[in-house]
């Protein structure tokens, strides 16, 4: 709920001060240049050290903040059930009536039925590059070779898409330092106003301590909490890519169907998690 805890914070945060008898004009005077300066430097710092192929990603991960997991309950279901049909028309039709529905899921009947996974790139190439392997597969494939080369594949998607969040644990750790250096700039600009009465310079003084303050709240109020809710929602995703993982390495097992089933359900956090009636309910009808 990263709307409502950003209430809280600020409630809190200057609420609290301003109840203790605060007086919020100064900061509210400072706050827009010091964010422009702090927020202006980290943004900068991410320039320096990411290329494009991550910052894209790691200014899209603010709304999937917002937004949360793109995968519900009903995305693991017709995900399942989707595997079961390609790998029931596998057994029962043979390769050649599988080949065009791999090759080119976009006009794939089967697909059509999910279409969402269309939109998935990544599972969707998961799914179509494992089963390529069994389709074009001369002999018997090992079901260990096949989950070796799925394990390798979701790593490294994995990998690529904790950078994002990884971004902004570092712009967290580099927030409070970005904004001592604004406050330091501050004091040299006070130093420069040193001839002048204890008003101006306390309001001078004033401003320039809002730079430590307000690098300090936007690191570990908002960046940090961000940086964490991103890896938690990059997480909760990958259980999609480790399910399909186990119904086909199942499958090729040949494990009877509780079984799969059971293989598939336990990497499903319990938020999400179908029940095994569901499922087996919906494969048989598949």
């Amino acid at each position: 709920m990263p709307p409502v805890g950003i209430l809280l914070l600020f409630v809190f945060v200057f609420g609290v001060f301003v109840a203790h008898g605060g007086d919020l004009t100064p900061v509210i005077h400072a706050a827009p240049w010091e964010f422009a300066q702090i927020g202006g430097a980290a943004f900068a710092a991410m320039l320096i050290g990411n290329g494009m192929n991550v910052i894209k990603p790691a200014m899209a991960g603010l709304g999937r903040v917002f937004k949360g997991p793109r995968y519900k309950k009903d995305d693991f279901l017709a995900v399942m059930f989707l595997i079961s049909k390609i790998l029931k028309t596998l057994k029962a039709e043979g390769a050649v009536a599988l080949e065009p529905h791999v090759e080119n899921p976009e006009s794939s009947a089967i697909f059509a039925e999910y279409p969402p996974i269309l939109h998935d790139h990544a599972l969707l190439h998961l799914i179509t590059d494992t089963v390529r392997l069994m389709v074009v597969s001369s002999s018997n494939l090992s079901p260990y070779a096949v989950e070796d080369v799925m394990t390798a594949s979701i790593k490294l998607h994995h990998a690529n898409e904790l950078k994002s969040a990884e971004v902004w644990t570092a712009m967290e750790g580099a927030m409070p330092a970005l904004g001592i250096v604004a406050c330091v700039l501050g004091v040299v600009k006070t130093m420069g106003a040193i001839d002048q009465p204890p008003p101006v310079l306390g309001a001078l003084i004033g401003s320039a301590l809002v730079g430590t303050f307000m690098g300090v709240l936007l690191a570990y109020g908002l960046v940090g909490p961000f940086a964490i809710r991103l890896k938690q929602i990059i997480e909760e995703e990958g259980e999609m890519y480790k399910m399909v993982q186990q119904l086909i390495v199942a499958n090729l097992h040949g494990h009877p169907m509780p079984l799969v089933i059971e293989a598939a359900r336990v990497c499903i956090s319990h938020d999400n998690q179908p029940t095994f009636a569901e499922v087996f309910d919906g494969m048989r009808g598949k």
